[in-house]
């Protein structure tokens, strides 16, 4: 049976885990993210070490039992301070001037954005997101991981937990295998791109994020919106914006003004007074329990595997 490392971090404040690592996971059945039934959140991935899996649960109001399997392992209890927002500082966030985000604030004072130190982990599932629906996005990712993933290691297997492809395994997929995952021409040659550069974007985790956006902006098919996505998630960048979101930028301006709907001009400018925090006063409007008014639907999504 496959040995266990475990620590304990006390982080001398409050922690919130399974708020501060749902921007992590790609729906309910993500093969490499879930939350089970005690609220233990488990990650499975490939870490410089090699594939590990960790479980994150709270041993108390400032304390987190991380436990780790696989050759990845003592990477992953190393990592689990940033995982868990110790570098992100909110003590400088100025909300005094919003009651609301405040109260937000002060509900979730264990809240904090993540960085995993995964780059390629955090873009491949943002390049499937690219243009589709997010019901098509977690399908595509979700199969995408038990078909050509490795089963994780340690009790994750049983759950069904996959590490995501290495760069080698998805550079191998075929095209046809990829229209068969519901992934268009287009997605295909970003993540082969990707992949293709995988070592020299796996270094944007030591840079500052502007220099690490810039980096991930030469890769064809990494966009405004995908690089945002993946230095949110991979460096814990607490001001970069997902310009170009379909469902953001109205739930900003609603979230601010009322109004049902509004562009991405509008929601910068809202933020701007939060100019160095704005990804974390998204965050906090996320889980505000505010949600923007539902309309029928505009966007009619077209199944390419049926193309």
């Amino acid at each position: 049976m496959l040995s266990v490392r475990e620590r304990v971090w006390d982080a001398g404040r409050p922690v919130d885990v399974t708020g501060t690592l749902a921007p992590l996971r790609r729906g309910a059945g993500d093969p490499a993210h879930r939350v089970d039934a005690a609220g233990t959140f488990w990650w499975a991935c490939a870490t410089p070490g090699g594939d590990g899996a960790l479980a994150l649960s709270a041993a108390s109001r400032t304390c987190v039992t991380a436990r780790a399997w696989g050759d990845g392992a003592q990477w992953l209890l190393d990592r689990v301070p940033h995982l868990l927002g110790a570098d992100d500082s909110w003590s400088s966030l100025d909300l005094a001037g919003h009651p609301l985000l405040r109260e937000v604030l002060r509900r979730r004072p264990g809240l904090r954005l993540p960085a995993t130190g995964l780059v390629l982990d955090a873009l491949v599932p943002a390049v499937l997101e690219q243009r589709v629906t997010g019901g098509d996005a977690r399908r595509a990712w979700r199969h995408l991981l038990r078909r050509f993933g490795t089963p994780a290691p340690g009790p994750a297997v049983a759950a069904g937990m996959h590490v995501p492809p290495s760069p080698r395994a998805l550079l191998d997929i075929p095209s046809w295998s990829w229209h068969q995952l519901g992934v268009d021409a287009r997605r295909q040659q970003a993540v082969r791109a990707a992949a293709t550069v995988a070592g020299r974007l796996e270094e944007c985790s030591a840079m500052e994020s502007s220099a690490a956006i810039a980096r991930l902006r030469v890769v064809p098919g990494v966009g405004a919106w995908t690089a945002a996505e993946t230095v949110q998630r991979a460096l814990g960048d607490p001001d970069a914006v997902s310009v170009g979101d379909y469902h953001l930028k109205d739930l900003v301006v609603h979230f601010f003004t009322g109004r049902p709907r509004g562009d991405d001009d509008e929601m910068l400018r809202l933020l701007e007074p939060w100019t160095g925090h704005r990804q974390r006063v998204v965050r906090l409007i996320e889980v505000s329990g505010v949600g923007k008014p539902r309309f029928g639907p505009r966007f009619a999504p077209v199944d390419i595997r049926a193309i």
